[in-house]
């Protein structure tokens, strides 16, 4: 089927006559789309968009077996290459690179050119949209990443503080547009997400933009709240309800996590999610994991069937954890996968007002806003109760099928549920991100940012850790970093990995911090 469409994709360019005169002069309003761009069927440029958004996420080697272990969301049970791995800090897999240029970047380009020569600047627009939501990830991974320059030679590499200055003004340009076309419907058929509805994606738009801002906050925070301020501001609002969520289809696949616990028993949950959860008596629980399928696994917390892996542990055999808790069967029957919940922005707004940007309102608003939200979405009752709590705090660890302390770890958190409003901003910030690291899960690069970014939650760190020359060294009370630039980039574009490298500030290596991994205080 995927050759036919793209047999089919590649016809429809072969035949496509350019037609750019009248894009960039429009007579009355240079964004608005003429009546004859109106009676087309787009399905010459339509066909490019659901892969491109498909492919925001990646799969195992990708998302799974990198940050989905890094920021203890999921772990693995499978010793895979020996045991050492990414999970234990030893790269051995570093492919989400090949997803973005190839599957989204690379037909952005080829549509783009098809979309201003048919003069349909709202698919224009949405191409780069998704170009952004693309890369704001990559370079969550890499930090300098070939955008600007995307199909020059050579192929130059962005430094981040260009980068993200370019995402804000490519921002303003889909804004103009989205907001002089609010009635467009060409994008209707091919929009698995919102219908074609511009004033959602409009939402999505400013969303990204706090995202990005927040992202920034402390290594630019005159620029970071510039930004901040201008999303919280505008007029077309954020997604701040659960109806307005980023959902990306499947179009019709399976939930690829359902495919790496189910069909491959690859992945299960983590010894943090484990700790946090039962130590908070969080009934998200049961939304995100199945219990486990051995009773005798958790003898310390009877009343909570739930076992996770400890990320980075010692591993013999696959078979001693299959009977950890898998993910939640419910997966099995999704359609789509969160991107951007309204939750998110309410915590985005919490840490906003903690740093003091107009239109934020209340931290302690917002970050009650945001549990309350996390709890609807995910289905779950007892948020009430759960926002009360100011005794309950996550639980040490203990692997039962490890001899004494192997795998074990006495947790690091030490910061309730309830808020504080006394409390000084660290402790506000730190209940903050750890909730909005619960709410993320399924979605895990974000939280890895923040947690690089802010530190928060205080995780355990790896029990087994590899790191060494090759990739670079992980000190044993520290994270991985960053991914490191691909072999294929250091051995076929050399001139460009080393002006990169020197955009980071440090060495081509995992523990090398990105710009906005600034490792000072928050606040």
């Amino acid at each position: 089927m995927k050759k036919i469409i793209y047999i089919f994709i590649a016809a429809l360019l072969f035949n496509i006559t350019a037609c750019t005169d009248n894009f960039e002069g429009l007579n009355e309003n240079p964004y608005q789309v003429t009546d004859e761009s109106l009676q087309q069927d787009f399905n010459n440029v339509g066909a490019f968009y659901p892969p491109m958004l498909k492919n925001l996420f990646g799969h195992q080697i990708e998302h799974n077996l990198s940050h989905d272990s890094w920021v203890r969301h999921l772990a693995t049970p499978t010793p895979f290459v020996g045991g050492i791995n990414n999970t234990t800090y030893y790269i051995r897999w570093n492919t989400y690179w090949n997803r973005i240029y190839g599957q989204i970047m690379s037909p952005a380009a080829q549509v783009t050119k098809v979309a201003v020569a048919e003069d349909y600047p709202v698919f224009v627009e949405w191409a780069k949209l998704i170009k952004i939501l693309g890369m704001s990830r990559l370079t969550a991974y890499h930090g300098p990443v070939i955008y600007t320059k995307f199909g020059e030679e050579p192929a130059t590499y962005d430094s981040e503080p260009v980068l993200y200055n370019a995402f804000f003004t490519q921002l303003d340009e889909i804004q103009a547009v989205f907001n002089a076309n609010m009635d467009y419907t060409g994008l209707g058929k091919f929009d698995a997400s919102y219908g074609g509805n511009i004033a959602q994606w409009n939402k999505l738009v400013n969303s990204m933009r706090l995202r990005l801002a927040i992202r920034l906050s402390k290594v630019d925070p005159a620029l970071a709240k510039t930004q901040g301020e201008k999303a919280l501001s505008e007029p077309g609002g954020l997604i701040e309800t659960n109806g307005d969520n980023f959902m990306v289809s499947l179009y019709g696949a399976v939930f690829p996590p359902v495919t790496i616990s189910f069909g491959w028993g690859d992945t299960r949950m983590s010894a943090s999610m484990e700790s946090i959860l039962i130590g908070y008596d969080d009934p998200r629980i049961s939304k995100f994991f199945d219990p486990a399928t051995d009773d005798t696994l958790y003898p310390d917390h009877p009343g909570h069937p739930y076992k996770g892996i400890r990320n980075g542990a010692e591993l013999v055999a696959k078979g001693d954890r299959l009977s950890y808790s898998n993910i939640s069967s419910d997966f099995k029957d999704v359609d789509s996968r969160r991107f951007f919940t309204a939750a998110e922005v309410k915590f985005l707004k919490a840490e906003a007002a903690l740093r003091g940007w107009a239109g934020a309102g209340t931290a302690q608003e917002n970050y009650e806003a945001g549990v309350n939200a996390s709890f609807e979405d995910w289905g779950a009752g007892g948020a009430a109760a759960y926002l009360a709590d100011n005794t309950s705090l996550p639980i040490d660890y203990d692997d039962p099928k490890a001899a004494g302390a192997i795998n074990d770890f006495v947790t690091r958190i030490t910061n309730t549920v309830a808020w504080d409003e006394a409390a000084d901003n660290e402790i506000k910030l730190e209940k903050i991100i750890t909730q909005k690291w619960i709410n993320a899960y399924t979605n895990s690069i974000e939280p890895w940012v923040d947690h690089r970014r802010t530190g928060y939650p205080k995780l355990p760190y790896n029990y087994k850790n590899d790191s060494n020359a090759d990739w670079g060294v992980i000190p044993a009370d520290d994270f991985l970093r960053r991914q490191v630039f691909l072999t294929s980039q250091r051995e076929n574009n050399a001139a460009s990995v080393a002006e990169a490298t020197g955009f980071l500030g440090g060495p081509d290596e995992i523990g090398t911090r990105l710009w906005w991994d600034t490792g000072g205080p928050n606040f």
